[in-house]
């Protein structure tokens, strides 16, 4: 009985497999942004007017964060949630913190993502990040307002960019232009139910120009009229004139 044929690699060589693993785990490692460490730490402010801040704290303490936010009191000032980021290779927790309760025209103005955007929150918010180490171990790490607004449009699923959509509406075939003419109004529009030609249009401005017609008639009869009532008016002065006449030859 033949053994099956066993194939020994030569040392040395790598499969295009392991290759690839390798292309693509020195890859990732790439992706990923390096930390810096630094001897503060940098948040995020949010304004009540909806204006982002940055703030370098040098020693950060959680439970004094409602200091940096102005306020007096921690009553209230809590975090609100938690998101789970991936940026530039690096997994991040952001946080917010803020208060949901206050006084009348103190509200926060400024859009945050799901699950909060319907969360009315009053005065200052904070927003505070920790990385993800090699140790698989969340710390403290710094935020700033261009990584925010990064993370931000990641939150809202992206947004559209006009420019690519522009030329993908200039791109799109008109239906219109494989329609024949018959079956379009004199406009470029598609005869249905609801748009017709302008054919009617026509005819009712005729409609109304015989109507201005017989208007302009019946006023230079009415002129006419005029004119006979002064003719009828001088003759009736005459026969007044010449009964006078009479009276004074009868004296």
């Amino acid at each position: 009985m033949n053994e099956p044929l066993q194939l020994q690699i030569p040392k040395g060589l790598v499969t295009k497999s392991a290759k690839s693993n390798t292309k693509k785990a020195s890859a990732s490692a790439k992706k990923a942004a390096p930390i810096v460490k630094t001897s503060y730490t940098e948040i995020v402010l949010v304004e009540k007017t909806g204006t982002l801040k940055s703030l370098q704290i040098k020693e950060f303490k959680e439970e004094e964060l409602f200091k940096k936010c102005g306020y007096k009191s921690a009553d209230g000032f809590e975090k609100q949630t938690e998101w789970d980021i991936k940026l530039e290779g690096n997994k991040f927790l952001v946080s917010v913190y803020g208060k949901t309760n206050g006084k009348a025209n103190g509200e926060n103005k400024y859009d945050f993502p799901p699950p909060i955007d319907t969360t009315l929150f009053f005065g200052t918010c904070a927003i505070v990040a920790k990385v993800k180490t090699a140790e698989k171990a969340f710390e403290l790490t710094n935020i700033t307002v261009d990584m925010w607004e990064k993370m931000y449009e990641k939150l809202f699923g992206g947004f559209e960019d006009l420019a690519n959509t522009y030329e993908e509406d200039e791109a799109e075939i008109d239906e219109l232009e494989c329609v024949p003419a018959e079956k379009k109004t004199k406009h470029g529009y598609l005869k249905d139910g609801f748009v017709v030609d302008s054919d009617c249009d026509e005819e009712d401005e005729d409609y109304f120009s015989s109507d201005e017609d017989e208007d302009e008639d019946s006023g230079s009869g009415n002129n006419q009229g005029d004119e006979d009532d002064e003719l009828d008016m001088e003759n009736i002065g005459s026969e007044l004139s010449e009964d006078g006449y009479e009276y004074s030859d009868e004296e």
